[in-house]
């Protein structure tokens, strides 16, 4: 899926463009750090690749957190921990062998309106 996905992007996607960003959608928070690790593995690109850090970025951290104040250092470490991931990721150098820090499995929601 990397390899196809990069190869549409380069054959339509102007150089000139200083990114793409994916959302992360229904996958799981460590699910997006791969897909977009694995894009940016494949090959060099022009852009940078990332995806939104809406859900994939938050989701662990809201549940953390719980809108407890007691919670908040922790909520925090988790927020620094999945940042780092996916900054890994960003750069092709993520290692799923270490583990990623997300807290909450799939985000999917069936017929989820936008």
């Amino acid at each position: 899926m990397a390899q196809a996905t990069v190869d549409t992007l380069l054959k339509t996607v102007p150089a000139a463009m200083p990114g793409v960003t994916f959302l992360s959608g229904g996958q799981s928070e460590e699910e997006a750090t791969v897909h977009i690790n694995a894009m940016n593995v494949y090959r060099t690109s022009p852009w940078a690749l990332t995806f939104s850090f809406g859900r994939a970025l938050q989701a662990s951290v809201l549940k953390k957190w719980g809108g407890k104040d007691e919670n908040k250092k922790e909520a925090q470490s988790m927020l620094r921990a999945i940042a780092q991931v996916n900054g890994m990721a960003a750069m092709g150098k993520y290692n799923k062998e270490q583990g990623h820090p997300s807290v909450t499995g799939s985000l999917y929601v069936k017929d989820y309106k936008y």
